[in-house]
């Protein structure tokens, strides 16, 4: 086995460690700002046809303005199935019908309610640096293990530092989607 045929997959650890980062955002999509979002109800299942789907399988999501979401229900008969999973699902939000529309004003949150969102999104933001932190772990596994097949010292070094180097970049990318999101969520 010669020195070159021990190279580490840096677009592997680099696929997973932009997979933790895809996660995070779309945890941060969930979050509840001030501000609509039709993502706010990805979460939210409905109970129809005798299964559950999402909401957006049921009727179009729109956001008319700010602070209003619509959801625009296709079949008249699951009007009320999906108004019950929009009040169950944790969000805060009254939902309000008119005809086949259900309109979701988006309530201002108070101070406490921003600070605690604020801290969810910081366990948010710790997951996703753990996660890209055992991509790494992985990394210098790999790396022992093509060292203790050969690898020089002077490969490992550059190997080691390309590997600490996407994931300094990673860390970096968290940390900045959390400072712009706490950001959103802090603005009045």
């Amino acid at each position: 086995m010669s020195g070159d045929d021990l190279e580490i997959d840096l677009d592997d650890l680099q696929r997973r460690m932009d997979g933790a980062m895809s996660a995070l955002r779309s945890e941060f999509a969930s979050l509840r700002t001030g501000r609509a979002s039709a993502s706010m109800l990805d979460p939210v299942m409905v109970e129809a046809y005798g299964s559950t789907m999402p909401i957006n399988q049921c009727g179009t999501v729109n956001v008319p303005e700010p602070r209003m979401i619509t959801v625009n229900v296709w079949d008249k008969s699951l009007i009320g199935a999906v108004e019950k999973a929009i009040r169950n699902s944790g969000l805060g939000i009254n939902p309000q019908t008119d005809g086949p529309i259900i309109r979701l004003p988006i309530p201002e949150l108070n101070e406490e309610r921003r600070r605690e969102l604020s801290r969810v999104a910081a366990q948010y933001a710790e997951h996703a640096r753990v996660a890209i932190r055992n991509v790494r772990k992985d990394g210098m596994d790999q790396l022992k293990k093509a060292r203790a097949a050969g690898m020089g010292e002077d490969d490992e070094r550059i190997w080691h530092d390309e590997i600490q180097e996407l994931t300094d970049k990673a860390i970096a990318h968290v940390d900045q989607a959390l400072e712009s999101k706490q950001e959103e969520i802090m603005q009045v």
